[in-house]
């Protein structure tokens, strides 16, 4: 360390990570942040920034508060002995890249820090790159210091993500990871041109046990992120892309039958049109999309529409102790901004590790296994950052909120999750209570009341609710002193899954399970009519929730929409018969 602080060269250090992995360790005090960059003008406008207040608070780095700041001007093309002796780091990071184009020589940067005596650590994400560090390994163990690539969401966050799944597999067949960034966030040019450089190439992976070939952005795979007790982003395509975990994980699962990782961009439309350009490529009638990168970026911030959420999975499937089939699922989930602080989280993680006295062995390797999932995770608290793992055993009977839910249901208060334990195989629960109902006093909202069947107003009325299980389906009979009616729910599949649908004669509305401390909130994700698509600002909505009070089971439940206005409101109280 320099003197007593810890002195982080960060290339890249006001360019779209590493400016915001400055902002991340920027309120450390034990930190000497050197903010490098080709453009010393750029740096010091970044620093200056940085140093400003905010909302009222005194800004980071500056003399009351925070890490020691300076903006130094550094070339990875000019002499990099002098400018380290002259810079004198502890730790360089390297979050510059596209490290796809780093030419003939992609590790003059490491190199010269082991020749230094310098540790090293990247958010690479290239797979010639990650996969070829090792060949350092010898130099950086003589020279006692420790380089790590690849500490960003792949393939350091997917793998620490693989290493809290695999115990309970006896043999892991297939994995698949995917990052799906939003719309909204303003996607660097050097990651775009990471992209198109192999869009519509052979992208190597394994397929049947064997080393194989896809094609970068045209093999695709449907999922849908959904951590477990949160709303989940909607169902996407994923574009095979190039990323490191695709060579390095046969190494790590010597039964793997195959893998992808893929890229999930909002609006779909636009990757789709992507999608359709790497196949001119593929048929060479195009030579490469790099040409279009700075036109490709222009798009996808011009069709920045649609929610401002992001996201990544990790998927693994395989055969547990018993021999059934498993599989495990890591989501994750990032709103608003936050997204981009994640391929950055594993570098603070490892910084913060190093202000403990906590290094990493010596020597130059990939970082996959170098941290614990729990590492990334306490930088995500930092954020609206919400993660979780679900599983899907052969065999499993479990009741139909438990499945939608996974392991959130297992937070939920005594009293919701025993109305909601009906068997997944077949059984009936009732319950009893009192209820307040008001009804809409507009005229379309009194048709679509009497076309379902809702009851009509009134106060402490009676209300009984009969839970039968039917296979995966649950029926649900509302009996309102008297006046009853009944729907139908299930778990959702296809493009709904990880969703409640609730079906009301010939509407069918989809429902996202949030848990949110002793509650339990009903989103409307979207319905139909017949089966026909209705657009999402249509549906019916209001506030609808489940809790728990004084250990009892309430409910509320409010139905309306822009065209009808409120429809029907109920609310009150449960207890299981």
């Amino acid at each position: 360390m320099s003197g007593d602080r810890l002195s982080l060269l960060i290339i890249g250090g006001y360019g779209t990570f590493g400016g915001r992995l400055a902002r991340l360790l920027g309120d450390e005090p034990r930190l000497r942040l050197l903010i490098a960059g080709r453009s010393l003008e750029k740096a010091d406008d970044f620093v200056a920034d940085l140093r400003a207040p905010k909302d009222g608070s005194e800004g980071l780095g500056s003399s009351n508060l925070g890490a020691t700041l300076q903006a130094v001007r550094f070339d990875r093309d000019g002499d990099l002995a002098e400018q380290l002796m002259r810079l004198r780091p502890d730790l360089v990071i390297d979050a510059s890249g596209p490290f796809q184009s780093f030419g003939d020589d992609p590790y003059k940067v490491v190199r010269a820090c082991i020749g230094l005596g310098i540790d090293y650590a990247d958010i690479a994400d290239s797979t010639g790159f990650v996969a070829g560090f090792g060949g350092l390994d010898a130099a950086a163990r003589a020279k006692g210091i420790f380089a790590l690539s690849g500490l960003s969401s792949l393939p350091a966050l997917s793998f620490a993500a693989l290493d809290v799944m695999a115990p309970p597999f006896a043999r892991i067949d297939r994995v698949a990871a995917g990052i799906a960034p939003s719309a909204h966030v303003k996607i660097g040019l050097n990651v775009v041109r990471a992209i198109a450089s192999y869009a519509g190439r052979p992208v190597s992976l394994l397929r049947d046990g064997q080393p194989s070939t896809g094609l970068g952005l045209i093999e695709a795979m449907r999922v849908t992120v959904a951590p477990p007790g949160a709303v989940p982003l909607r169902s996407r395509t994923f574009l095979l892309v190039d990323a490191p975990d695709l060579a390095l994980l046969p190494a790590r699962l010597p039964t793997l039958q195959s893998s992808f990782t893929g890229v999930g961009t909002e609006p779909q439309p636009l990757q789709r049109l992507l999608s359709l350009a790497a196949r001119l490529v593929h048929l060479k009638l195009l030579p490469s999309l790099l040409p279009f990168s700075p036109l490709l970026q222009r798009a996808s911030h011009g069709f920045a529409i649609g929610e401002h959420r992001g996201g990544m999975f990790m998927r693994v499937s395989g055969i547990d102790a018993a021999g059934k089939s498993l599989t495990c699922g890591w989501h994750l989930i990032a709103e608003g901004d936050d997204g981009p602080f994640i391929p950055i989280a594993g570098v603070a993680a490892l910084v913060r590790r190093l202000l403990q006295g906590i290094r990493p062995e010596n020597g130059a390797r990939p970082a996959t296994g170098e941290l614990q999932l729990a590492g990334f995770e306490a930088e995500f608290r930092r954020f609206s950052i919400t993660t979780g793992i679900r599983v899907e055993s052969e065999g499993a009977c479990l009741p139909l909120y438990h499945r939608v839910l996974g392991s959130a249901f297992e937070r939920l208060p005594p009293a919701i999750a025993a109305m909601h334990s009906v068997g997944h195989a077949g059984g009936t629960r009732v319950a009893s209570g009192r209820a307040r109902i008001e009804r809409g006093g507009g005229w379309l909202a009194g048709i679509v009341a009497r076309l379902i069947g809702f009851p009509p107003a009134g106060e402490d009325v009676p209300v009984t609710v009969r839970f039968v299980a039917d296979g995966d389906k649950e029926i649900w009979t509302r009996d309102f002193g008297g006046k009853s009616f009944h729907s139908l729910q299930l778990e959702g599949k296809g493009r709904d899954r990880h969703l409640l649908t609730e079906v009301f004669g010939p509407f069918r509305v989809l429902v996202a399970l949030v848990q949110e401390g002793n509650r339990l909130r009903l989103v409307v994700r979207g319905w139909r009519f017949f089966g026909v698509p209705l657009p999402l600002f249509l549906a019916p909505g209001g506030e609808t929730y489940e809790e728990e009070r004084e250990g009892r089971f309430h409910f509320h439940v409010e139905i309306g929409g822009r065209l009808t206005g409120l429809v029907v409101r109920y609310t009150g109280w449960l207890v299981v018969a």
